[in-house]
């Protein structure tokens, strides 16, 4: 009976672990509960379930360190709940209250989104068409976008370039847009307002603009310039068709809802965009 009694116990141990999961601790004092991970350089995915069909992306560099958690995963504690309630009250409240305030940012609508774009647009005096034109082309709207080469977010920003932004979390749609938008206000100053120069140097970085006088000869970078234009154009002729007949300006200056930027120049294709 002794021995069966200690089996018994070992067999509870053992189920205890096998719910048990990690905790990422962020350098900001909030934790990720999660099952397992995948470190991508600069990029850190936490998958949420063990089926790895939920996860959320995390600068590397924002993870403090990882702990072992053995509360129960959410989607347990849910369907226990009435148990849970009924036996024991306050373990539903032990599950790690950090990780409610946590971070998987809300899926931002279009509404809310044009918020944020027009708040940097005013702290910025950009067009909010040109910001959305490059909101477009660098994530297609996802905030939680992630290139090969590691920009995030909304306006693609490489950690090097966030943290010069003071952008400490390029995942939040907020700080994307305004650290972004701030940027671009930097090109388009450093080139004198002209918009193909800075959006070359958005995506392709300044060193290599700076290197070529102009748009450097990457078909990365020449299709990615022409998108924003052509995209910017549109609306602005959807706006009032009546432009069609004026000869086009640049976008983008101290007042650039009155200027349409050019299209930009196309040298030979003989390298790769950086990023």
């Amino acid at each position: 009976m002794e021995r069966w009694l200690k089996l018994a116990v070992l067999t509870l141990a053992a189920s205890a672990l096998a719910h048990a999961a990690d905790l990422a601790i962020l350098r900001n004092g909030n934790s990720i509960r999660h099952e397992h991970r995948q470190v991508a350089g600069a990029v850190t995915r936490l998958y949420l379930s063990e089926s790895s069909s939920g996860y959320i992306e995390i600068p590397t560099s924002e993870i403090e360190r990882f702990e072992i958690d053995t509360s129960p995963p959410p989607a347990e504690s849910k369907a226990l709940a009435p148990a849970l309630q009924a036996a024991a009250p306050a373990r539903t409240i032990s599950a790690p209250a950090a990780t409610a305030t946590i971070a998987v940012t809300p899926k931002l609508d279009r509404a809310a989104l044009g918020q944020l774009v027009n708040g940097a647009s005013e702290q910025n005096q950009i067009d909010p068409d040109f910001i959305n034109s490059v909101i477009r082309a660098e994530s297609g709207f996802n905030h939680r976008a992630v290139s090969k080469k590691g920009a995030q977010g909304l306006m693609q920003l490489m950690p090097q370039t966030a943290s010069q932004l003071g952008v400490t979390n390029s995942f939040d749609p907020k700080a994307n847009v305004e650290g972004g938008t701030k940027y671009l206000r930097e090109l388009l100053e450093k080139y004198h307002y002209d918009a193909v120069k800075a959006l070359a140097a958005y995506n392709a970085g300044p060193q290599r603009v700076d290197q070529y006088h102009g748009v450097p000869p990457y078909n990365e970078t020449r299709a990615y310039v022409a998108r924003i234009i052509r995209d910017f154009n549109r609306k602005k002729l959807a706006e009032n068709p009546a432009l069609a007949k004026k000869p086009s300006k640049q976008a983008a200056s101290s007042k650039p809802r009155k200027k349409s930027p050019p299209p930009p120049s196309t040298p030979p294709d003989t390298e790769r965009a950086s990023r």
